[in-house]
């Protein structure tokens, strides 16, 4: 199956329900692969599981992420495993932790990312490769691009298609999107402390590319504040 759906709509719940459905709590053995892009998407896509199982503790759940380390000769009895591709992968074919061609549901979260992503898609591919016929396919995304789109229907045989949104309607109305055009890292540093300078936000996510990144943009950030926080106690000290 390849659906799509808006951001916040259900598909986690949709995939999960599917899941947990095909679990057979009998046979100790992992039957569920659920794969997402990125370690903290898999954590989180873990959590509402655990939730939604609470009522079923005979199913039990595992993250193949990193920082989860088993012992060489290790034999998974979970039933749904949940990680990231390249995690997945060594357990499952460098170690052997899971008989792959045990597995029921496949599914890939984010599948778009994980498509156009060139290293994640060649990993989801190669574990493709080592599911039996009769293992059920699912792909979940938001957004799926035509290139994407026909990516995924040459890695699943006659799929259902639940699609399509109109590039309107592929966010929802409470999310507003917006772009700065900057021509370096400089500049959109300073477009970022602009936007956190004349906008009032507790809480926001910044997503960036690289780990170097995000300790630069941390500790440029930390700056910024200590110098402000600084500014607001001279004004209180004048004040007074």
């Amino acid at each position: 199956m390849i659906a799509q759906s808006q951001s916040g709509t259900g598909k986690t719940a949709a995939f999960l329900l599917a899941s947990l459905y095909r679990v057979k709590p009998e046979v100790k053995e992992p039957q569920v692969i659920i794969l997402a892009p990125t370690y903290e998407l898999a954590l989180q896509t873990g959590e509402v599981a655990q939730q939604m199982a609470k009522y079923r503790p005979e199913i039990t759940i595992k993250y193949v992420i990193r920082g989860e380390v088993l012992p060489r000769g290790t034999k998974l009895q979970d039933h749904i495993l949940i990680g990231t591709p390249g995690k997945m992968i060594d357990w499952s074919l460098k170690y052997q932790f899971f008989d792959i061609k045990k597995i029921r549901v496949f599914v890939l979260d984010e599948a778009d990312v994980m498509i156009d992503t060139q290293g994640l898609r060649a990993q989801s591919v190669k574990m493709k490769q080592f599911l039996p016929e009769s293992c059920q396919m699912m792909l979940f995304s938001a957004t799926y691009s035509d290139e994407v789109m026909e990516f995924a229907r040459s890695i699943i045989r006659e799929p259902v298609l639940i699609l399509k949104l109109r590039v309107e309607e592929q966010s929802l109305d409470n999310i507003n999107q917006y772009y700065i055009d900057v021509s370096n890292e400089q500049e959109k540093y300073e477009a970022l402390t602009n936007i956190f300078g004349t906008i009032s936000m507790g809480q926001a996510f910044i997503f960036v590319e690289t780990k170097i990144s995000a300790s630069r943009l941390v500790q440029q950030l930390r700056k910024v504040l200590v110098f402000i926080l600084l500014i607001v106690l001279c004004l209180q000290l004048t004040y007074f």
